[in-house]
């Protein structure tokens, strides 16, 4: 059974940083394509960035520049550094596996990251 547990949400000011982690177990994580996902109050959840097991990966528009997603295959671990960050990042993110040939989708509880002025 595949399990998805991230870390590292918080509180954090306007401009600071913050680094998410998504540890993945029972599932063949190197195949696999990694994502985080967002969904802030009142709001449907959003595609933040993504990274297939080849390294490509594609981030929002509204935080090109600003996050990177990285992942560590020996770790069966995803990570998404955030700097810069502003009041409209604040949200559960949610970390997402998906595998390619299948389709099928597995996501973790979320994790909830708040940014104050």
């Amino acid at each position: 059974q595949v399990q998805l547990v991230e870390s590292g949400g918080g509180l954090v000011q306007v401009g600071g940083s913050l680094r998410l982690s998504c540890a993945a177990s029972g599932s063949i994580f190197s195949v696999a394509i990694m994502g985080w996902y967002r969904q802030a109050p009142g709001k449907q959840r959003e595609q933040v960035a993504t990274i297939a097991s080849s390294g490509t990966s594609n981030y929002q528009d509204s935080v090109k520049g600003r996050f990177t997603i990285s992942r560590d295959n020996a770790k069966s671990t995803v990570y998404l550094q955030m700097n810069s960050l502003n009041s409209e990042d604040t949200a559960v993110y949610y970390c997402n596996l998906r595998y390619p040939n299948t389709g099928r989708s597995f996501w973790g509880q979320g994790t909830q990251v708040t940014v104050s002025s």
